[in-house]
Order: structure tokens, then sequence, then C-alpha cells
């Protein structure tokens, strides 16, 4: 394994965080109000939201968390694709539901990359065991090498290391970070670059985030408020909900 120089990540993270920020801007500037009330009205009725900029706000907070937790997540995997290119020769696999390969200690590994613990339901998980062990059988098919072990890598939690019942090894947080560079250090060291004018970034994105809290404001008002400027809950749920087709199948 290749030892790799801190600054070369700070290099990529400098060079790659931009595009983090550019695709937050991208999903405030493209943000639509229909999109925003697909969340669930019934939640923010029940919180007694009654002023609609307030409304506005908290859909908004929902729908960029969730947002950005998937773009950050896609960098967090390719930094991750990075650094295991750079110590240990890995390279993105083409394999459907694996994201990196790469031969080391007599053994090919397989790695599936997620950002977080947290991710996807019992149907998406038994999906990616299932690419997983198809990703082994084909490089035995192709006897690519004599030890494959499939991986899902988590860049972090506390999690400890397991084998799980689907058969591939789970490592997470520091772990994982340790398993691509033999750093043990490195899931810390990763943790400064990652603020790159962090501040310069944040206030341009709240800057357009403020402007379209307004513009959907204006919009919501609109269209779901009564005359007196109260909500009309009701016919924001049938705008989110109202679809009865079901007498026709009964």
């Amino acid at each position: 394994m290749n030892f790799i120089e801190m600054k070369e990540v700070e290099y990529y993270v400098n060079e790659n965080i931009d595009d983090f920020h550019r695709r937050r801007l991208v999903t405030v500037e493209n943000l639509t109000l229909n999109q925003l009330l697909k969340k669930n009205p019934y939640l923010f009725r029940a919180k007694n939201l009654t002023v609609a900029s307030d409304l506005i706000g908290s859909l908004l907070e929902a729908f960029l968390s969730s947002s950005e937790e998937k773009i950050f997540g896609d960098f967090l995997e390719n930094l991750a694709l990075f650094v295991a290119q750079e110590t240990v020769g890995g390279h993105k696999s083409t394999a459907p539901g694996v994201d990196l390969e790469f031969f080391h200690l007599n053994t090919h590994f397989v790695v599936s990359i997620k950002s977080g613990s947290n991710w996807g339901n019992s149907s998406q998980q038994s999906k990616l065991a299932q690419d997983l062990r198809n990703a082994v059988v084909r490089l035995k098919q192709a006897r690519v090498a004599a030890n494959i072990q499939p991986v899902l890598g988590i860049c972090y939690g506390k999690t400890r290391t397991t084998y799980t019942k689907t058969g591939y090894l789970k490592v997470v947080g520091q772990n994982f970070w340790y398993m691509i560079s033999e750093n043990k250090e490195l899931y810390t060291e990763i943790i400064e670059p990652l603020g790159y004018q962090a501040r310069e970034h944040n206030e341009r994105f709240h800057e357009q985030r403020g402007a379209l809290v307004n513009r959907l404001t204006i919009e919501f008002m609109q269209r779901f408020c009564a005359p007196s400027g109260a909500i009309d809950w009701i016919k924001l749920v049938e705008f989110n909900s109202k679809n009865f087709d079901l007498d026709s199948f009964l």
C-alpha cells in the first residue's frame, strides 16, 4: 500500500468541495413550490404552523436536509475512491451496486460505499447484498483472485466491524478510512480541508435560500391562504393527497 500525503487529500478536497456547494445552490435555484408541497402536510399541521413563511421555511429545511445529505454523501464516496486510487491502486467498479475494487494483502476487495449507516430500506439493503454476491461470482468465474472479500464501507459512524448474515464485511468510520489508507488518523485529518471557503459559500447559499423562501411564500399565500390570510389546510392537503379513484377498483 502506498502512503498518501495529506497535502494530496487537501488538494483534492479544495478542488472538489466547490461542486458540493454548487449543487446545493442548484437545488435552491430550481426548487418549485409543487416539489416542496410533496412533504407530509399532516406533520406540519401537527406542529401548529400558522404563518406562511414559517411553514415554507420548515418545509424547505426538511427538503434541503435530505438533499444535502445525498449531495455530500456523493462527495464523501468520491473522496474515498480518490484515496483508494492513490494508496492501493483502487478503481471505480463497473459491477452494479459496487463502487470500488482493489487488491491488497492477497485479497481482491469489492466495496460498496455509503456515507452513513442510516441508508436504504430492507429491500435496498437486500439488493446491495445480492449485488455484492453477484460481483464475487463474476470475479470467481474470471479467476481474478483466489480470495475475494465483499465489503460495505461506511464513511462515518462508530459501528464495530462485523461480518453480516448476508456475507459481506461491514466496515465503518475510522476503520473504513484505515482500510483504504492504513492511516488511523485519516478520518480526522480530512475534516479540516472540508471547511475550505465554507463561510463564503454559505453566505451565498443563505442569500439564495432567503430569496427562495420569500418567492415561495408569496406563491403559497396566493394559492393556499384564505382572504383573511389564514392557511387553508384543507386545500393544501387536497393538493398533496387528493386522488380518489378506488371505487372503480372495488
